[in-house]
Protein backbone atom coordinates (compact mmCIF):
# COMPACT_ATOMS: atom_id res chain seq x y z
CA UNK A 1 0.00 0.00 0.00
CA UNK A 2 1.34 3.31 -1.32
CA UNK A 3 1.30 5.78 1.53
CA UNK A 4 2.02 9.68 0.47
CA UNK A 5 2.33 11.69 4.11
CA UNK A 6 -0.89 14.78 3.69
CA UNK A 7 -0.68 16.77 7.00
CA UNK A 8 -4.00 16.80 8.95
CA UNK A 9 -5.05 20.21 10.27
CA UNK A 10 -4.22 23.89 10.84
CA UNK A 11 -1.51 22.71 13.06
CA UNK A 12 -0.19 19.84 10.96
CA UNK A 13 -0.14 21.85 8.14
CA UNK A 14 1.64 24.38 10.24
CA UNK A 15 4.31 21.94 11.34
CA UNK A 16 4.59 20.39 8.78
CA UNK A 17 5.35 23.31 6.40
CA UNK A 18 7.66 24.86 9.63
CA UNK A 19 9.81 21.45 8.92
CA UNK A 20 10.33 22.11 5.48
CA UNK A 21 11.25 25.62 5.55
CA UNK A 22 13.75 24.94 9.12
CA UNK A 23 15.23 22.26 6.43
CA UNK A 24 15.04 24.32 3.34
CA UNK A 25 16.42 27.68 5.12
CA UNK A 26 19.88 25.08 6.62
CA UNK A 27 20.40 23.80 3.38
CA UNK A 28 20.49 27.25 1.68
CA UNK A 29 22.61 28.97 4.79
CA UNK A 30 25.07 26.27 3.90
CA UNK A 31 25.37 26.93 0.23
CA UNK A 32 25.25 30.95 0.94
CA UNK A 33 28.30 30.60 3.25
CA UNK A 34 30.36 28.22 1.21
CA UNK A 35 29.69 30.12 -1.83
CA UNK A 36 30.39 33.13 -0.40
CA UNK A 37 33.98 31.98 1.36
CA UNK A 38 34.46 30.20 -2.29
CA UNK A 39 34.40 33.99 -3.38
CA UNK A 40 36.15 35.65 -1.21
CA UNK A 41 38.85 32.82 -0.99
CA UNK A 42 40.14 32.78 -4.78
CA UNK A 43 38.55 36.78 -5.66
CA UNK A 44 39.86 38.65 -2.96
CA UNK A 45 42.43 36.71 -1.50
CA UNK A 46 40.38 36.38 1.74
CA UNK A 47 37.82 33.78 3.37
CA UNK A 48 35.24 34.05 6.66
CA UNK A 49 37.23 32.35 9.17
CA UNK A 50 34.30 30.63 10.87
CA UNK A 51 32.84 29.38 7.33
CA UNK A 52 33.78 26.28 7.67
CA UNK A 53 32.11 25.87 11.52
CA UNK A 54 29.19 27.27 10.33
CA UNK A 55 28.74 24.77 7.79
CA UNK A 56 29.40 21.55 9.83
CA UNK A 57 26.96 22.77 12.40
CA UNK A 58 24.53 23.65 9.84
CA UNK A 59 25.03 20.28 8.36
CA UNK A 60 24.80 18.27 11.73
CA UNK A 61 21.40 20.38 11.95
CA UNK A 62 20.15 19.63 8.37
CA UNK A 63 21.01 16.07 8.88
CA UNK A 64 19.18 15.46 12.24
CA UNK A 65 16.26 17.38 11.37
CA UNK A 66 16.02 15.39 8.17
CA UNK A 67 16.38 11.91 9.27
CA UNK A 68 12.83 12.58 11.46
CA UNK A 69 11.47 14.20 8.36
CA UNK A 70 12.20 11.41 6.27
CA UNK A 71 10.25 8.87 8.65
CA UNK A 72 7.43 11.04 8.57
CA UNK A 73 6.92 11.60 5.13
CA UNK A 74 8.11 7.97 4.46
CA UNK A 75 11.56 8.52 2.36
CA UNK A 76 13.84 6.51 4.29
CA UNK A 77 14.71 3.53 1.38
CA UNK A 78 14.72 0.06 2.25
CA UNK A 79 14.94 -3.69 0.68
CA UNK A 80 11.71 -5.61 0.66
CA UNK A 81 12.02 -8.12 -1.73
CA UNK A 82 11.44 -10.95 0.80
CA UNK A 83 9.23 -9.17 2.98
CA UNK A 84 6.85 -8.86 -0.45
CA UNK A 85 6.77 -12.49 -0.66
CA UNK A 86 4.34 -12.82 2.19
CA UNK A 87 0.56 -12.50 3.07
CA UNK A 88 -0.43 -8.93 4.15
CA UNK A 89 -1.04 -10.13 7.84
CA UNK A 90 2.28 -11.22 8.46
CA UNK A 91 3.85 -8.30 6.54
CA UNK A 92 2.18 -5.65 8.97
CA UNK A 93 3.42 -7.79 11.88
CA UNK A 94 6.92 -7.58 10.57
CA UNK A 95 6.24 -3.75 9.92
CA UNK A 96 5.06 -3.07 13.80
CA UNK A 97 8.20 -5.63 14.98
CA UNK A 98 10.90 -3.58 13.02
CA UNK A 99 8.87 -0.16 14.57
CA UNK A 100 9.17 -1.54 17.51
CA UNK A 101 13.08 -2.20 17.58
CA UNK A 102 13.16 0.98 15.88
CA UNK A 103 11.55 2.67 18.50
CA UNK A 104 13.68 1.21 21.37
CA UNK A 105 17.04 2.01 19.32
CA UNK A 106 16.02 5.35 19.37
CA UNK A 107 15.20 5.71 23.44
CA UNK A 108 18.44 4.86 23.43
CA UNK A 109 20.01 7.14 21.32
CA UNK A 110 17.79 9.54 23.20
CA UNK A 111 19.76 9.02 26.67
CA UNK A 112 23.39 9.26 24.58
CA UNK A 113 21.95 12.30 22.94
CA UNK A 114 21.22 14.28 26.19
CA UNK A 115 23.96 12.68 28.14
CA UNK A 116 26.07 13.76 25.85
CA UNK A 117 24.23 17.99 25.16
CA UNK A 118 23.70 18.27 28.95
CA UNK A 119 27.11 18.72 30.27
CA UNK A 120 27.44 21.56 27.59
CA UNK A 121 24.05 23.47 28.83
CA UNK A 122 24.82 22.99 32.41
CA UNK A 123 22.80 20.17 32.97
CA UNK A 124 23.26 16.56 34.23
CA UNK A 125 23.76 13.46 32.80
CA UNK A 126 21.54 10.60 33.30
CA UNK A 127 22.76 7.51 35.23
CA UNK A 128 22.05 3.70 33.90
CA UNK A 129 24.41 1.88 31.12
CA UNK A 130 20.96 1.54 28.98
CA UNK A 131 18.26 3.19 30.08
CA UNK A 132 18.11 6.24 32.54
CA UNK A 133 17.96 5.48 36.27
CA UNK A 134 18.21 9.12 37.26
CA UNK A 135 20.66 12.01 37.41
CA UNK A 136 23.97 11.93 38.42
CA UNK A 137 26.34 14.89 39.29
CA UNK A 138 28.12 15.95 35.97
CA UNK A 139 30.70 18.39 35.46
CA UNK A 140 29.73 21.57 34.49
CA UNK A 141 30.88 22.68 30.56
CA UNK A 142 28.47 25.27 29.65
CA UNK A 143 31.47 27.68 29.26
CA UNK A 144 32.56 25.97 26.04
CA UNK A 145 32.51 27.83 23.09
CA UNK A 146 33.03 26.91 19.61
CA UNK A 147 36.28 27.85 17.83
CA UNK A 148 35.41 31.04 15.71
CA UNK A 149 31.75 30.85 15.46
CA UNK A 150 30.77 34.80 16.48
CA UNK A 151 28.05 35.15 19.18
CA UNK A 152 24.89 37.14 17.26
CA UNK A 153 23.98 40.04 20.19
CA UNK A 154 20.36 39.12 19.97
CA UNK A 155 21.78 35.30 22.20
CA UNK A 156 23.75 37.55 25.02
CA UNK A 157 20.99 36.38 27.43
CA UNK A 158 22.42 33.41 27.66
CA UNK A 159 25.55 34.07 29.28
CA UNK A 160 23.63 34.54 32.18
CA UNK A 161 21.02 31.74 31.80
CA UNK A 162 23.89 29.28 31.34
CA UNK A 163 27.22 30.80 31.84
CA UNK A 164 26.85 31.91 35.19
CA UNK A 165 26.26 35.37 34.27
CA UNK A 166 29.52 35.49 32.33
CA UNK A 167 29.14 36.70 28.96
CA UNK A 168 30.04 34.19 25.49
CA UNK A 169 32.89 35.81 23.45
CA UNK A 170 32.15 32.51 20.86
CA UNK A 171 29.04 30.58 20.21
CA UNK A 172 28.80 28.28 23.13
CA UNK A 173 28.51 24.75 21.97
CA UNK A 174 25.06 24.16 23.46
CA UNK A 175 23.84 25.55 20.53
CA UNK A 176 25.40 23.42 17.82
CA UNK A 177 25.25 20.43 19.95
CA UNK A 178 21.49 20.94 20.75
CA UNK A 179 20.62 19.62 17.35
CA UNK A 180 21.37 15.93 18.73
CA UNK A 181 19.09 16.11 21.71
CA UNK A 182 16.26 17.85 19.44
CA UNK A 183 17.18 15.10 16.56
CA UNK A 184 16.47 12.06 18.08
CA UNK A 185 13.84 13.46 20.09
CA UNK A 186 11.90 14.16 16.86
CA UNK A 187 12.78 10.96 15.57
CA UNK A 188 11.55 9.27 18.73
CA UNK A 189 8.15 11.17 17.81
CA UNK A 190 8.22 9.97 14.25
CA UNK A 191 8.72 6.81 14.96
CA UNK A 192 5.82 5.90 17.32
CA UNK A 193 3.55 7.93 15.03
CA UNK A 194 4.55 5.65 12.16
CA UNK A 195 4.06 2.76 14.55
CA UNK A 196 0.68 3.64 14.95
CA UNK A 197 -0.45 4.73 11.52
CA UNK A 198 1.13 0.95 10.81
CA UNK A 199 -1.29 -0.37 13.85
CA UNK A 200 -4.23 1.34 12.39
CA UNK A 201 -3.71 0.64 8.84
CA UNK A 202 -2.92 4.07 7.31
CA UNK A 203 0.81 2.94 6.74
CA UNK A 204 1.98 -0.16 5.11
CA UNK A 205 5.93 -0.16 6.64
CA UNK A 206 8.97 2.26 7.86
CA UNK A 207 10.37 2.31 4.57
CA UNK A 208 9.46 3.54 1.13
CA UNK A 209 11.33 0.44 -0.74
CA UNK A 210 10.00 -0.44 -4.42
CA UNK A 211 8.05 2.73 -4.43
CA UNK A 212 11.40 5.34 -4.57
CA UNK A 213 10.96 4.09 -7.89
CA UNK A 214 7.78 5.37 -8.88
CA UNK A 215 9.33 8.47 -7.05
CA UNK A 216 12.15 8.86 -8.97
CA UNK A 217 9.90 8.31 -12.31
CA UNK A 218 8.02 11.42 -10.90
CA UNK A 219 10.66 13.80 -10.43
CA UNK A 220 12.40 12.69 -13.87
CA UNK A 221 8.49 13.78 -15.49
CA UNK A 222 8.84 16.89 -13.79
CA UNK A 223 12.45 17.42 -14.41
CA UNK A 224 11.17 16.85 -18.29
CA UNK A 225 8.01 19.03 -18.29
CA UNK A 226 5.85 16.11 -19.03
Amino acid sequence: MSHRYEPRGPLGRFVHGLEENVIAILLGLMTLVTFVNVVMRYVFQSSLIWGLEVTLALFAWLVLLGVSYAVKVNAHLGVDAMINLLPPPARRILALVAGGLCIIYALLLMKGAWDYWAPFAGYQQTGGRWFPTGFIETRDRAFYETEQIPMPGFLAWMGDVFNQGEAYEKMPRLIPYFALPLGVALLLFRLLQAVWMIWTGERASLIVSHEAEDAVEDVSHMNRGD
